[in-house]
This record gives structure tokens, C-alpha cells and sequence, in this order.
């Protein structure tokens, strides 16, 4: 018996660092193959699809901002545009394997994109193309987080899947601490209380008001985007 899909429209939030892999800097090939082969499966079962993409793997502005050497603001810009460069790696990959794909950012740049409008983003969606939206909200102080809740709100998405490293959300950092508890199920009022690290604050709260919920899972295993889609109990919850 063919299992129905538990949600249809979905944000996909993906890190710099989870596009780096091990590599310490750039693109590491074999995830950004695998990740671009997983989002290929999922739209084949109908799925609308969109992703918020980082740039930490390419330029982290705190880095150089927290050493004075330039201002936050230069830094954050610095950094939207390198959200850019990974947007436009995983359309080329998309593209490749015949998943027709629109990049949309909040900064215009219309040589390599197309700028975000969200009426045109949900058509793009309804036609059954992944969007991938880049350069944050186009503001400074923002972070992906608040781009990847702020977007999803705005194109009607069921639920954030926040793809990590890890496979859910704990008491503490398991590479840190010995003993510690995986959530399952954690409230977002829990989350904010507890200073967990799974978006920032400010994420956090708009998809507590709006009702949206997060599911954090490991994006190092293969077939977990889809088993998500599916309804299987992946990872973590924040609702």
C-alpha cells in the first residue's frame, strides 16, 4: 500500500556547513550530489519543495566582524552573497538530473537570479520547480534561520526541515557532553528557555506565532528527507 505524503509543501533549510561536509572550506561534491538526488526523489512524489540556503561554508562574517576589522554590516552582506554561490551550485546539480529549479534572492543580481516575489514563488512551486532562495531577507542582522522561517510563513509551507549534522535536538552538545537527552518532541517556548541551539531566537518566535513547525534531522543519511515527507518519526520536532 503506497503511503501518503504527510506534508506537500516544505522549506528545506540547509547550512553552509552541512554543504561543506568535511571539507574545510568550498563545496564538498558528494553531499551537494546526494542532497540534489534526495530533493529529485521527493518532487517526484509531489512534493512543493523550497530551499534556504547558508553561505558559513564560503565566508562567515562574525569571524572578520569580531576582530574589527570591518564593520557587521559589510560582513553580513559579504556573507549573503556567498549564500548566492551555494544557491547557484545546487541549481546547476538540480538542473543536471532534470529537476527543473528557480533561484530567487532578496539581494537583485538579475544576471544569475531572479528576484524573490512571492506571488511568483508559489507559481514556481505550483509548477512543480524546486526554488532555492538566497541572500537571506536581504537584510543585515538577519540570519538564513529567520530567512528559512520568514519565507516559509510568507509561501504557505506545512514545516521548516532543518538539515544538521546531528540526528535531532539534545539537553547538550553530544560531541561536548557525555550524558545527554534527545528530544523527540520539544515546545518552542522549551527551546527559547533552554537557549537550545536549533535557529536563532528570532526564528524561533516567528514560527511559534505562526504555528510552523521544525523538524531538525541528520542530512548525512540518505532517504531521510523523503521518510519525513512520508510522515516517519525523524529526528527532532519543535512544535
Amino acid at each position: 500500500m503506497k503511503k501518503s505524503l504527510r506534508y506537500k509543501r516544505v522549506v528545506l533549510k540547509l547550512s553552509g556547513e552541512a554543504l561543506g561536509g568535511d571539507c574545510s572550506h568550498g563545496i564538498d561534491v558528494e553531499i551537494i550530489s546526494s542532497l540534489a538526488n534526495q530533493i529529485k526523489e521527493v518532487t517526484r512524489l509531489g512534493v512543493q519543495i523550497a530551499l534556504v540556503v547558508g553561505g558559513g561554508n564560503i565566508f562567515r562574517g562574525e569571524t572578520i566582524t569580531g576582530k574589527l576589522v570591518m564593520e557587521r554590516t559589510v560582513g553580513d552582506y559579504m556573507g549573503m552573497l556567498a549564500t548566492v554561490i551555494n544557491g547557484l551550485a545546487l541549481q546547476s546539480c538540480l538542473e543536471k538530473i532534470g529537476v527543473p529549479t528557480r533561484l530567487m534572492t532578496a539581494i537583485e543580481m538579475h544576471e544569475v537570479a531572479e528576484p524573490y516575489i512571492r506571488r511568483r514563488a508559489i507559481r514556481h512551486l505550483e509548477k512543480n520547480r524546486v526554488v532555492i532562495f538566497a541572500a537571506g531577507t536581504g537584510n543585515p542582522y538577519f540570519t538564513t534561520d529567520t530567512a528559512a522561517a520568514l519565507r516559509a510563513i510568507e509561501i504557505g509551507a506545512e514545516v521548516i526541515l532543518k538539515a544538521t549534522k546531528v540526528d535531532g535536538v539534545y539537553s547538550a552538545d553530544p560531541n561536548k557532553v557525555k550524558h545527554v537527552k534527545k528530544f523527540e518532541q520539544i515546545k518552542f517556548i522549551e527551546v527559547l528557555k533552554r537557549r537550545l541551539k536549533v535557529m536563532d531566537a528570532t526564528a524561533i518566535s516567528l514560527c511559534m506565532d505562526n504555528n510552523l513547525p521544525i523538524i531538525i534531522f541528520n542530512l548525512s543519511k540518505e532517504g531521510n528527507i523523503k521518510r519525513i515527507i512520508l510522515g516517519d518519526k525523524i529526528g527532532t520536532i519543535v512544535k
